[in-house]
């Protein structure tokens, strides 16, 4: 269906029934559009767009009907004579309007200008991302192609980098067997996140009604208790989805974070960038590229003499043999706790699928763990990460006003954990140590 932009000048309070009715149906239709603008004078100043409220009649079937087709109301400031809200700007997609500006007059008019501007291209996008399908994962496969691997003869006289390697092969060619991959839904593409099965089932009883009533098989007042309960249950499904996400905001943030930002009526992308000469960056590829040598830049991995003689002390102090080896139970332990939720690192390994098959891959994984602790050799893909530029503050233009955000591959995060722990716990001994020296002990 073709974009469209629909501009209109309707007082409908001064109109009959039969005509307001004419008026819901072709917004109805015009609704169904991917992508959707409509503005005009609608002349309802008693409704209330931030409490979604109205006094009359006529304005709660407008409200009732904007809610009905899933409109959303742009307009915020007053737009005749400093007090009434007359001139609405109506859109079905979130983010399609933006930068919009009310004030100034043409001529002798009463009336404030509203300047809009279209910010995304009408037709739906379609993504290309590819991402894993868990709703068609099969977990008892991968367990088994990978339990029935001899790891320890698999990996034996192997460097770390190269049992790292080996690990990931293996890895990666039974989830190409057993999770499928699936396009990654577009925001134009996917249902509300409210949106439940049972939710739709009612819209689509809803429209028949509606349908029925026209053709004389049902009554106003059925049609009327069914646009009614539609419009109760969606409120309602609102409210539980806000409710579960500000309760659970802890355990699945990606999710409250996701919803958020949704909301927004912009989304949140790198601005045009200025180069070092001072010309405008505009495709992606050249973006990237200036960020990613802005942020090298900026950092040094060159330590100064006050930092070298510290690192040297620290050395004399914690040594390697004072240390446990990685053993495979603390593996399993840590590989148990990362948040399914996040996304995978640029190895390819997702958290969900580490979780489920922690059983059978804490071995291979300890005996890498424990030949990176005693050569100290870090494997490449524990170096990498995908790299976020998040705006701070000031000009957009500048890249020095946007800082890094990294997301590594979680077996580089188990092992900072390990590494933290064992320090930790060397440290406490440490202490009880010290106390017991100088004749006091460590309180339980």
């Amino acid at each position: 269906m073709a974009d469209t932009v629909v501009g209109a000048c309707y007082r409908l309070p001064d109109q009959e029934e039969e005509v307001d009715e004419a008026f819901y149906r072709q917004l109805e239709v015009a609704s169904q559009s991917q992508a959707l603008v409509f503005m005009g004078d609608f002349n309802h100043p008693d409704v209330c767009w931030k409490d979604r409220t109205a006094r009359h009649k006529q304005s709660r079937r407008f409200l009732q009907s904007t809610d009905d087709n899933f409109l959303m109301q742009v307009v915020k400031e007053t737009t005749r004579r400093g007090v009434l809200l007359l001139d609405l700007v109506l859109t079905n997609r979130e983010g399609l309007v933006g930068d919009l500006k009310v004030g100034g007059s043409l001529g002798c008019s009463d009336y404030e200008m509203v300047e809009f501007r279209i910010l995304q291209g009408g037709s739906r996008a379609r993504s290309r991302i590819a991402t894993l399908d868990f709703g068609k994962a099969n977990f008892g496969l991968f367990k088994d192609l990978l339990g029935g691997i001899p790891w320890v003869r698999a990996l034996e006289g192997k460097e770390v980098q190269e049992s790292c390697s080996v690990f990931k092969h293996h890895f990666l060619q039974a989830q190409d067997l057993c999770i499928p991959m699936g396009k990654k839904a577009s925001k134009g593409g996917r249902r509300p996140a409210w949106m439940s099965k049972e939710l739709l089932e009612g819209f689509k009883w809803k429209k028949e009604v509606y349908g029925m009533w026209k053709r004389g098989q049902a009554t106003w007042k059925e049609n009327r208790d069914i646009v009614r309960g539609r419009r109760d249950a969606t409120r309602k499904a609102k409210a539980h989805l806000e409710l579960n996400l500000a309760r659970g905001v802890k355990d699945n943030k990606k999710g409250f974070f996701k919803y958020s930002n949704s909301r927004r009526k912009t989304k949140e992308n790198v601005n045009l960038l200025l180069n070092e000469v001072g010309a405008l960056l505009t495709k992606d590829t050249e973006k990237a590229e200036l960020l990613n040598a802005f942020f090298a830049s900026v950092f040094t991995a060159k330590t100064s003499p006050q930092e070298s003689q510290t690192l040297e002390t620290r050395e004399e102090v914690w040594r390697k043999e004072d240390f446990p080896l990685v053993e495979e139970d603390r593996v399993r332990a840590h590989l148990s706790k990362p948040d399914i939720h996040i996304s995978m690192g640029p190895n390819g390994m997702h958290p969900w699928v580490l979780r489920e098959l922690v059983d059978v891959i804490a071995r291979p994984l300890s005996i890498i763990f424990k030949r990176w602790w005693k050569t100290g050799e870090v494997p490449e893909d524990w170096k990498k990460a995908s790299v976020t530029p998040v705006f701070k503050n000031s000009k957009k233009k500048d890249p020095g006003n946007y800082r890094p955000v990294s997301l590594t591959s979680i077996s580089g995060k188990v092992t900072e954990q390990l590494i933290l722990e064992v320090i930790s716990k060397h440290v406490e001994d440490k202490k009880v140590i010290r106390n017991s020296q100088h004749g006091f002990t460590k309180g339980k």
